[in-house]
């Protein structure tokens, strides 16, 4: 689920239209390295004993290391922390924590009752930037001029689709035609228009062998469109259609699609049940992906954080950062 949007029962959905269930855990060796992790000790054991994001002779770290990600790549999806923007310690306290922890850099997820300029005033005062943002397709071209407008006062690189679910091609084709113009006015503003994945994109059949990622991949103007890929649902994906090399299911549609990669949201799949889970408590070989292809910001998300969301949020930054 991102942004309110529940991609787990669109997946489940589209499998029982193809006559199939949901896929509780992987299975084999990469399920017992996870689960092996967690039971010797919870997050912090699992941090340890997961693929920790790190490359080998980096210089200026003791201990040769250096991190994959460098901070200032590093984001997080603000529909993580719902529940502390909607309630306590409300949306200033959370924001500065999330700055106390390193972040600098966030990805809107509405603009709980303030305007676009007054999110951005404050957000300068903490040194945080507004550089993505999840939006839906909008209805008219006037709600179009708005959202990018929103988006060049905060300051926005990239806007994102955050979600669209149909059992009917031409539904696809329509959407991927209005993004196309979407995109292209957000260019003429200097913002990159892309579409963020679930799972349900490469599991839903809609006839003669097509899925909506097929339609998308076709259609979307790769001139204007680029691709926000959610490595925890093209895992799940993965897992559901059977593939026993998740991260290299991942790679391929990297790799496969003519849309250029520039964003990550990074969220881990848990080895006992497959739900959402913090930054290397799973089974996702994420050092593997971020060496096969770098993208230019690497969101943390985690649609039901583990412990709570500043928590996620500390265990998410701490892992792409780990030396």
């Amino acid at each position: 689920m991102c942004y309110g949007f529940d991609g787990d029962r669109t997946l489940t959905q589209s499998l029982a239209a193809r006559g199939m269930g949901r896929r509780s855990m992987l299975r084999g060796a990469a399920v017992a390295l996870g689960a092996g992790a967690l039971a010797a000790g919870g997050a912090a054991t699992a941090l340890a004993a997961s693929p920790a994001a790190t490359v080998q002779g980096g210089p200026g770290h003791g201990n040769g290391r250096k991190p994959l990600v460098p901070p200032g790549q590093i984001s997080i999806q603000l529909y993580t922390l719902r529940d502390s923007l909607g309630g306590e310690p409300g949306y200033d306290a959370t924001l500065r924590e999330l700055s106390r922890i390193g972040y600098n850099k966030v990805e809107q997820a509405g603009y709980h009752g303030r305007t676009a300029r007054e999110l951005r005033r404050f957000h300068d005062r903490l040194g945080i930037r507004t550089t993505s943002s999840h939006e839906g397709i909008s209805e008219t071209d006037e709600a179009l001029r708005t959202k990018i407008d929103n988006a060049r006062i905060l300051g926005q690189k990239y806007m994102n689709v955050p979600y669209l679910a149909s059992s009917n091609a031409a539904d696809w084709q329509r959407w991927a035609e209005r993004m196309n113009v979407e995109a292209r006015a957000a260019c003429r503003s200097g913002i990159r228009y892309g579409y963020h994945n679930h799972a349900h994109e490469f599991t839903t059949d809609l006839g003669r062998g097509r899925t909506p990622w097929d339609i998308l991949t076709a259609e979307l103007d790769p001139r204007y469109v680029h691709l926000e890929i959610d490595l925890y649902w093209t895992v799940t994906a993965a897992v559901e259609l059977g593939e026993r090399d998740v991260e290299g299911f991942s790679l391929d549609v990297i790799r496969a699609a003519p849309q250029s990669v520039l964003q990550y949201h990074v969220k881990d799949r848990s080895a006992t049940d497959g739900d959402t889970s913090d930054l290397g408590t799973g089974i996702i070989d994420f050092p593997r992906i971020f060496k096969a292809h770098q993208v230019k910001e690497y969101i943390v998300e985690n649609d039901r954080p583990d412990v709570t969301p500043i928590e996620t949020a500390r265990v998410g930054y701490g892992y792409l950062r780990r030396k």
